[in-house]
Protein backbone atom coordinates (compact mmCIF):
# COMPACT_ATOMS: atom_id res chain seq x y z
CA UNK A 1 0.00 0.00 0.00
CA UNK A 2 1.03 3.22 -0.98
CA UNK A 3 1.00 5.65 1.68
CA UNK A 4 0.60 9.92 0.47
CA UNK A 5 0.56 12.60 2.72
CA UNK A 6 -0.56 15.84 0.78
CA UNK A 7 0.23 18.86 1.76
CA UNK A 8 -0.35 22.94 2.19
CA UNK A 9 -0.14 25.68 4.39
CA UNK A 10 -3.49 25.54 6.73
CA UNK A 11 -4.71 21.90 5.54
CA UNK A 12 -8.26 23.80 5.22
CA UNK A 13 -8.40 24.22 0.92
CA UNK A 14 -5.74 22.76 -1.23
CA UNK A 15 -4.28 19.70 0.86
CA UNK A 16 -7.61 18.37 1.63
CA UNK A 17 -9.03 19.18 -1.92
CA UNK A 18 -5.91 16.94 -3.51
CA UNK A 19 -6.66 14.50 -0.82
CA UNK A 20 -10.39 13.92 -2.11
CA UNK A 21 -9.52 14.91 -5.69
CA UNK A 22 -6.93 11.44 -5.18
CA UNK A 23 -9.48 9.18 -3.71
CA UNK A 24 -12.03 10.38 -6.26
CA UNK A 25 -9.84 9.38 -9.06
CA UNK A 26 -8.41 6.39 -7.30
CA UNK A 27 -11.80 4.80 -6.42
CA UNK A 28 -13.31 5.44 -10.36
CA UNK A 29 -10.09 3.58 -11.31
CA UNK A 30 -10.82 0.82 -8.82
CA UNK A 31 -7.66 1.28 -7.08
CA UNK A 32 -8.21 3.40 -3.96
CA UNK A 33 -7.54 0.11 -1.84
CA UNK A 34 -3.80 0.48 -2.99
CA UNK A 35 -3.54 3.56 -1.20
CA UNK A 36 -3.93 5.37 2.24
CA UNK A 37 -4.43 8.92 1.46
CA UNK A 38 -3.88 11.94 4.12
CA UNK A 39 -3.53 15.31 4.11
CA UNK A 40 -2.31 17.64 6.58
CA UNK A 41 -0.38 21.65 6.89
CA UNK A 42 2.85 23.29 7.90
CA UNK A 43 1.46 25.71 10.08
CA UNK A 44 -0.82 25.59 13.03
CA UNK A 45 -2.93 28.10 11.85
CA UNK A 46 -5.99 26.59 11.58
CA UNK A 47 -5.64 24.05 14.57
CA UNK A 48 -6.81 24.85 18.03
CA UNK A 49 -5.56 22.30 20.90
CA UNK A 50 -6.39 18.84 19.45
CA UNK A 51 -9.13 20.03 17.16
CA UNK A 52 -8.33 21.52 13.50
CA UNK A 53 -10.77 23.69 11.66
CA UNK A 54 -12.90 21.97 8.84
CA UNK A 55 -12.45 22.44 4.76
CA UNK A 56 -12.93 26.02 4.18
CA UNK A 57 -16.10 26.32 2.90
CA UNK A 58 -15.46 27.45 -0.95
CA UNK A 59 -13.24 24.45 -1.09
CA UNK A 60 -15.66 22.58 -0.01
CA UNK A 61 -17.91 23.46 -2.03
CA UNK A 62 -15.69 23.63 -5.08
CA UNK A 63 -15.52 20.23 -4.39
CA UNK A 64 -19.00 19.69 -4.41
CA UNK A 65 -19.52 20.82 -7.40
CA UNK A 66 -17.43 17.47 -9.11
CA UNK A 67 -19.64 15.12 -6.70
CA UNK A 68 -16.90 14.72 -4.39
CA UNK A 69 -17.25 15.27 -0.50
CA UNK A 70 -14.95 16.02 2.32
CA UNK A 71 -17.34 16.08 5.06
CA UNK A 72 -15.24 15.34 8.67
CA UNK A 73 -11.81 16.43 7.16
CA UNK A 74 -10.27 18.97 10.14
CA UNK A 75 -6.96 19.96 9.75
CA UNK A 76 -4.01 18.43 11.36
CA UNK A 77 -0.18 19.43 11.42
CA UNK A 78 2.39 17.59 9.86
CA UNK A 79 5.15 16.22 12.25
CA UNK A 80 8.51 14.59 11.95
CA UNK A 81 7.48 11.52 12.81
CA UNK A 82 5.08 11.54 9.93
CA UNK A 83 8.35 10.94 7.59
CA UNK A 84 8.58 7.69 8.38
CA UNK A 85 4.76 6.89 8.52
CA UNK A 86 4.44 7.55 4.58
CA UNK A 87 5.89 6.90 1.06
CA UNK A 88 5.30 10.68 -0.84
CA UNK A 89 4.71 14.06 0.43
CA UNK A 90 2.85 16.28 -1.74
CA UNK A 91 3.16 20.12 -1.93
CA UNK A 92 1.40 22.30 -3.82
CA UNK A 93 3.88 25.14 -3.88
CA UNK A 94 7.29 26.38 -3.32
CA UNK A 95 6.59 27.78 0.23
CA UNK A 96 5.18 24.11 1.17
CA UNK A 97 8.04 22.15 0.27
CA UNK A 98 10.90 24.81 1.88
CA UNK A 99 8.41 23.96 4.73
CA UNK A 100 8.10 20.37 5.04
CA UNK A 101 11.73 20.75 4.93
CA UNK A 102 12.13 23.04 7.70
CA UNK A 103 10.11 20.17 9.58
CA UNK A 104 11.88 17.07 8.59
CA UNK A 105 15.09 18.60 8.18
CA UNK A 106 16.38 16.96 5.23
CA UNK A 107 14.91 14.39 2.38
CA UNK A 108 17.37 11.24 2.27
CA UNK A 109 14.73 8.75 0.91
CA UNK A 110 13.54 11.66 -1.58
CA UNK A 111 9.72 11.63 -0.64
CA UNK A 112 8.82 14.81 -1.21
CA UNK A 113 7.91 17.04 -4.29
CA UNK A 114 5.65 18.92 -5.39
CA UNK A 115 2.02 17.67 -7.00
CA UNK A 116 2.83 20.12 -10.33
CA UNK A 117 5.46 17.96 -11.01
CA UNK A 118 3.77 14.79 -11.56
CA UNK A 119 2.08 16.90 -14.36
CA UNK A 120 5.62 17.12 -16.14
CA UNK A 121 5.40 21.07 -15.09
CA UNK A 122 6.82 21.66 -11.46
CA UNK A 123 4.86 24.60 -11.30
CA UNK A 124 2.41 25.78 -8.08
CA UNK A 125 -1.12 24.83 -7.34
CA UNK A 126 -2.85 28.24 -7.46
CA UNK A 127 -3.36 29.34 -4.19
CA UNK A 128 -6.99 30.38 -3.72
CA UNK A 129 -6.98 31.48 -0.34
CA UNK A 130 -5.71 35.15 -2.03
CA UNK A 131 -7.30 34.53 -5.50
CA UNK A 132 -10.87 33.29 -4.80
CA UNK A 133 -10.45 31.10 -7.45
CA UNK A 134 -11.60 27.93 -6.18
CA UNK A 135 -11.82 26.48 -9.60
CA UNK A 136 -8.85 27.20 -11.20
CA UNK A 137 -6.89 25.72 -8.13
CA UNK A 138 -9.30 22.40 -8.83
CA UNK A 139 -7.93 22.46 -12.22
CA UNK A 140 -4.60 22.36 -11.37
CA UNK A 141 -4.92 19.86 -8.68
CA UNK A 142 -7.00 17.40 -10.43
CA UNK A 143 -4.16 17.74 -13.26
CA UNK A 144 -1.61 16.69 -10.58
CA UNK A 145 -3.51 13.83 -9.34
CA UNK A 146 -4.22 12.48 -12.53
CA UNK A 147 -1.10 12.43 -13.16
CA UNK A 148 0.21 11.28 -9.89
CA UNK A 149 -2.25 8.16 -9.98
CA UNK A 150 -1.01 7.49 -13.24
CA UNK A 151 2.01 7.62 -12.36
CA UNK A 152 1.71 4.92 -9.33
CA UNK A 153 -0.60 2.76 -11.61
CA UNK A 154 0.98 2.06 -14.84
CA UNK A 155 -1.06 -0.49 -16.15
CA UNK A 156 -4.20 0.31 -15.00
Amino acid sequence: MTKIMFVCHGNICRSPMAEFIFKDLAEKKDVLQNFSVSSSATSSEEIWGEIGNPVYPPAKAELLKHGITCEGKRAVQLKKSDYDKYDLFVGMDNNNIRNMMRIFGSDPDGKVHKLLEFAGDGGDVADPWYSRRFDTAYSDILRGCTALLNTLTPNV
